[in-house]
């Protein structure tokens, strides 16, 4: 294999992914168009939904929900056009910051965008837990 080889698209592709994900702003949800297939699909424990148009919203929405929202990419893994991220989501600031991690299964494109996102996290201890009437009741139901 001579040095003019390209890397593989989906290597590429991910590598984007993640540093989209790692310095996300609501000014960056655009960016969206370019890193997802047009029709791609995204699920996770509140929204399931297809479209770019229809993922940038979600985005969008997020940065409205939540205060100072940020992911840190703990791992990564790609075996042909499937791909895992082991993340950290956090929000809020100070001693008020909530810590979610999770999992995104990602299948990719040829040309490494992503056609299917669906992400894997304990919304019942991520979030249910910490609102004030619910999360005492979460809390006793885990003992």
């Amino acid at each position: 294999m001579n040095g003019a080889a390209a890397r593989d698209p989906r290597d590429e592709g991910l590598g984007r992914l993640v540093a989209f994900y790692e310095s996300l702003t609501v000014q960056s949800v655009p960016q969206i168009a370019r890193l997802y297939a047009p029709q791609a699909f995204f699920r996770d424990p509140f929204n399931e939904v297809n479209g770019v148009a229809a993922i940038e919203r979600i985005f969008r929405h997020l940065f409205q929900q939540v205060e100072a929202p940020r992911f840190t990419v703990t791992n990564r893994l790609r075996e042909g056009n499937q791909a895992m991220l082991g993340w950290v989501f956090r929000f809020g600031s100070g001693a008020r910051t909530i810590e979610i991690p999770g999992v995104s299964h990602l299948i990719l494109d040829a040309q490494g965008r992503v056609t299917s996102h669906v992400d894997y996290w304990d919304a019942a201890s991520g979030l249910y837990a910490r609102l004030p009437l619910v999360g005492p009741l979460m809390r006793w139901l885990r003992r």
